[in-house]
């Protein structure tokens, strides 16, 4: 598969997904979102302002295609284990979701990384554009990131192409409004983290802000000592946000451009 198919079928899904998530939300919300109108254009402004900065950056920096084609699946630490195959791909989808996993945590704990990924979190509502509302900065390292972990591990690029897909769903998914029932989010949250695990870390408490990083798999959270069960207030109107920084400018799409320059309280 192309690079330029590869591109469509992401674009595509994401759309798709977009929308039936926020048609869902409509119908089964778990919170109210009078702040919707205000929000979404900043949100969707800034995902595409980070779609189209990847594109530019990637196109810029050709050799990294021709790295990425030497150190390839027959390449990189899976490949000198003995892993191939199938093997490859699902051992290479575990570690890309495992690295995400300790990207989050670290955007947390490094203060530079804090100021950006802090953008994320300004959101003082959440639904399914919080899951897209990240700094082109923080778009950029974490494709770096991810870019080091494929050449470094030598991923297959099959699983590399479904991971993306599946990350995208799973960040709009749980970051959605969506009021699922207990019984069903007991079930999934064994395996993937859904909306009610993930709102615990949008949370206005640093303590409950520290916890459940996961956006695929909730094993990591689990293994890793970050898992929270629940909020200590109901979900359905516990503050989501910075405590310092819950104004409406906040929320405009200039000021979500600045705010990791922008000192002052939580930087």
């Amino acid at each position: 598969m192309s690079s330029d198919i590869g591109a469509i079928l992401r674009i595509a899904i994401f759309f798709g997904l977009l929308i039936l998530f926020a048609t869902a939300e409509r119908f089964w919300p778990r919170r109210a979102n009078p702040l919707r109108a205000m929000r979404w254009p900043t949100n969707i402004g800034l995902s595409l302002v980070n779609t189209a900065l990847l594109r530019l950056v990637l196109a810029l920096v050709p050799g990294a295609a021709v790295l990425a084609a030497y150190l390839g699946d027959d390449q990189g630490l899976l490949a000198a284990v003995g892993l191939s195959g199938l093997g490859a791909c699902v051992v290479g989808f575990l570690l890309l979701d495992l690295a995400v996993y300790a990207q989050h945590r670290l955007f947390h704990i490094v203060p530079v990384l804090w100021r950006v990924h802090r953008v994320h979190h300004a959101d003082f509502e959440f639904d399914v554009t919080t899951g897209i509302r990240f700094h082109p900065i923080e778009m950029v390292i974490s494709q770096c990131w991810k870019i080091a972990v494929v050449l470094i591990a030598g991923v297959p690029v099959i699983s590399v192409l479904v991971f993306e897909i599946v990350l995208n769903a799973s960040s709009m998914f749980s970051h959605s409004n969506l009021r699922l029932p207990e019984p069903v989010d007991r079930v999934l949250r064994v395996f993937i983290v859904t909306p009610e695990m993930h709102r615990v870390h949008h949370s206005i408490e640093e303590s409950e802000m520290n916890t459940n990083y996961g956006f695929n798999f909730s094993l990591w959270d689990r293994l890793f000592g970050s898992y929270l069960q629940a909020t200590h207030l109901d979900q359905a109107v516990m503050p989501i946000g910075l405590p310092e920084w819950r104004t409406p400018k906040v929320l405009t799409f200039g000021w979500s451009l600045r705010f990791p320059f922008v000192s002052g309280p939580s930087a």
